[in-house]
């Protein structure tokens, strides 16, 4: 009986509801005094911790988990544009990273913490929890390989062949034949926020859906 060698990839994507959204505030003052600028930074930092603390709760939320950096402090003697070294500007800087899982909550948040002087939302990212990420990664991984097998039957099939049997499977480029170098299983899981205001209306968030897809290589004996 003639036996043929077919070797493909399989590939599947799908897209997810975010879960979580991670916001990094920014908090940074500069001024010709080193100790003033200190000052000014760990307040600010006093009072954005305020209103994270009074919402953090591990288990329920609204914010599930947070971090702060230590103040970065440290100077430099610019230049003017005629070449003179000007006095020197101190600079203090930190962030604060906060995660929601009440997106609600996290829009009335962040118009409370942009009024605070020297603060400024520097990003938010899109998750899935961990328990969602594992599943929907099992997920399109089973489906790459179904993808793979459908693959083979349609060019064993053609060539007047019928049944396959699979020989090999192995993450893209790992089946030591020169095959094809794509993506490994893959998961987009953070997504850059989008969101607007405008004449006075509440913040308007967007959580972008976020893409987990993943690509497999195999091996078949169409007989």
């Amino acid at each position: 009986m003639t036996e043929t060698t077919i070797s493909v990839q399989g590939q599947h994507t799908a897209w997810y509801t975010a879960e979580r959204a991670s916001v990094v505030v920014g908090i940074s003052f500069d001024g010709p005094h080193r100790n003033p600028v200190f000052s000014s930074a760990t307040a600010a930092l006093a009072a954005v911790r305020e209103t994270v603390t009074g919402l953090h709760d591990a288990a329920t939320g609204p914010i599930t988990w947070w971090s702060a950096d230590t103040v970065r402090v440290w100077s430099e003697r610019p230049w003017n544009t005629e070449g003179k070294q000007l006095d020197p500007v101190h600079h203090a800087a930190l962030d604060l990273t906060a995660k929601f899982s009440d997106f609600e909550a996290l829009a009335t948040w962040i118009e409370l913490v942009v009024a605070i002087p020297g603060t400024g939302i520097s990003g938010i990212e899109w998750t899935l929890t961990d328990a969602t990420r594992t599943s929907a990664t099992t997920e399109v991984r089973s489906r790459a390989v179904k993808d793979a097998v459908a693959k083979a039957t349609v060019y064993a099939q053609s060539i007047g062949l019928g049944s396959v049997t699979a020989t090999a499977i192995a993450d893209p480029g790992m089946l030591g034949d020169g095959g094809s170098n794509g993506p490994v299983a893959m998961d987009r899981m953070m997504q850059k926020a989008s969101f607007s205001t405008g004449g006075g209306q509440p913040l308007d968030l967007k959580p972008q859906q976020i893409e987990v897809s993943a690509a497999v290589d195999a091996r078949f004996i169409a007989k």
